[in-house]
């Protein structure tokens, strides 16, 4: 049986966690990376998702359940099963502009820029680390999710560093605390953070791997 866990975050909001399938020693990010599934004004909406093992029929059974409406890619290189999502369910693809040309997707997505509204209510937003990153703010959830903006080795919230942290990237990630946001969502290390956590993190030296 191969290995994926599920957590419940809030109502409506769920996360599943698995080994990435190209994760090698030295990459710089934990082996196990986490997928969101958020439920939003109607619609459900699986965010940088890796498709589960066929085997994990829990996380199957869980999105058959309730079949995810739209698939959206974070940032450019979690491109990931977004192909098997939109096919699967007959979804909507949302993702970057650009992306890189060993990890292009098939689906022709709709492109996702700072400030778009996606189904759902659920708004992209600017972190300031020129990676084409679009971090979401889920309203019914008051929660942030991130691709790779935010991270967490050995369970502590850092900020993934840029030559433009000072200049660029800590304006745009404290301008986000004007949202009522009270979870923090991230792909690698312990997903699941508080705001308090968000905020220290701001104090923190970034995480250069």
């Amino acid at each position: 049986m191969s290995h994926c866990e599920t957590r419940d975050v809030a109502p409506g909001l769920w996360l599943w966690r698995q080994p990435h399938p190209d994760w090698q020693p030295g990459h710089g990010w934990d082996e196990l990376v986490a997928s969101v599934c958020v439920e939003s004004r109607g619609e459900v909406l699986v965010l940088d998702p890796l498709a589960p093992p066929g085997d994990v029929g829990a996380v199957w059974d869980r999105l058959d359940a309730r079949p995810p409406t739209a698939a959206v890619v974070l940032k450019p290189d979690h491109v990931r099963d977004v192909d098997l999502f939109v096919r699967r369910y007959s979804a909507r693809g949302f993702g970057p502009d650009l992306y890189f040309r060993h990890d292009l997707p098939e689906t022709d997505l709709e492109t996702v820029w700072p400030g778009t509204e996606l189904p759902g209510g659920v708004v992209a937003l600017h972190d300031g680390r020129g990676r084409a990153e679009t971090p979401l703010y889920l309203p019914e959830q008051q929660s942030l999710v991130f691709a790779d903006g935010l991270t967490a080795p050995s369970g502590e919230l850092r900020v993934w560093s840029t030559p433009w942290h000072e200049e660029c990237v800590l304006p745009a990630l404290r301008r986000l605390l004007e949202l009522p946001f009270e979870l923090v969502l991230v792909s690698h290390g312990d997903p699941l953070h508080d705001r308090t956590a968000f905020e220290a993190a701001l104090e923190r030296e970034p995480w250069s791997g």
